[in-house]
């Protein structure tokens, strides 16, 4: 596994040790790391800090040339809202844990002109796995259902 998804799992780990939704990212610009962040929907009680959210938003606020520039990892297919951020802001190219425990909008993102790539990292997969066992509801209120 590569640095950046390992610091993307890592990550997600934090947000699983804390109650949360295991779910990690990390944005990269010119191979640092200017983001990191993990769901928290859980922890603050927020309706839209998935992982990617907490990343760029704890990046701050960038120029538009950054974005264009960076790649943004995730432990897990990104949901509709988290890809409609990465085309908003132009990020070219997003990193992908795993999509066996969800298929995000990799189409979509795909479809515009960015470069999806899905590492199918099995310790992501058993993360997700193990928390979807411990608490289905917590994870159906995460994915809308």
């Amino acid at each position: 596994m590569d640095q950046y998804l390992q610091a993307a799992l890592d990550e997600a780990k934090k947000g699983y040790r804390e109650g949360g939704i295991p779910i990690g990212s990390v944005l990269v610009h010119k191979g640092k790391i200017i983001g990191r962040g993990h769901n928290k929907r859980v922890q603050e009680g927020s309706v839209v800090l998935h992982g990617e959210m907490d990343a760029l938003e704890n990046a701050g606020r960038q120029p538009a040339s950054v974005y264009r520039e960076s790649v943004l990892y995730t432990t897990l297919s990104p949901c509709p809202m988290c890809s409609g951020t990465v085309l908003l802001y132009g990020i070219p190219k997003v990193v992908i844990g795993e999509n066996r425990t969800f298929m995000g909008e990799e189409d979509l993102l795909r479809s515009r002109g960015v470069e999806v790539e899905v590492a199918d990292n099995q310790e992501c997969v058993q993360l997700m796995q193990q928390f979807i066992r411990e608490k289905p509801e917590l994870w159906n209120e995460d994915i809308g259902v």
